[in-house]
């Protein structure tokens, strides 16, 4: 997606140790429009799944999520990081390190808003070594829900995560794939 791509190359940074700051634009600072625009481009690419619900991680996860499940007309679920006093006892929890943390976090969800009914689409930001997203698709296999799908706005082709998730058999969409970070160049593999 030309849009995303040319905002990355102007307002990203590349930290070294393969992480990508996009902070100003995604992840902590969010710009709406260009939400809005990669949303739209998701739920076209996932218009065919018959999904029933989005499902993404705390925090980071959330914009892209939700504004995705937007343009389906979907609800979201995001796995938190720390249990909330308002959840049941009883939750779908796993463990998923976390690159940019540098430890494991937990993803919990309640199971009155992930039951076996639903056919879920897991949206992301990042696809890097796919650990998030992994530890995404045990919680809605724990569930008894169906998995159709795997969007992210940005995948680091370079950290091997889409390979550990081609065996899962959903389609797997990045609205900007990046083949290679070096000192001072991010290089696109499409």
């Amino acid at each position: 997606m030309e849009i995303l791509k040319q905002r990355i190359w102007k307002d990203g940074k590349n930290l070294g140790n393969g992480i990508l700051k996009v902070d100003g634009f995604i992840n902590h600072q969010v710009d709406p429009a260009l939400m809005d625009a990669c949303g739209r481009e998701l739920a076209r690419r996932f218009a065919g799944v018959g999904a029933t619900k989005v499902l993404t991680a705390e925090i980071s996860g959330i914009a892209p999520a939700l504004a995705t499940a937007r343009h389906l007309g979907l609800p979201v679920v995001y796995a938190r990081k720390s249990k909330p006093i308002t959840m049941p006892d009883q939750v779908l929890l796993t463990l998923a390190p976390s690159h940019t943390k540098g430890r494991m976090v937990e993803l919990i969800v309640s199971p009155e808003f992930l039951g076996a009914r639903e056919r879920v689409l897991i949206i992301d930001d990042f696809l890097a070594s796919g650990q998030t997203i992994l530890g995404l698709v045990r919680l809605t296999k724990v569930a008894g829900a169906t998995l159709v799908g795997i969007g992210t706005l940005i995948e680091k082709c370079f950290e091997g995560g889409r390979d550990g998730l081609l065996s899962i058999g959903v389609p797997i969409e990045a609205l900007a794939s990046i083949a290679e970070m070096t000192d001072d160049e991010i290089i696109f593999s499409d």
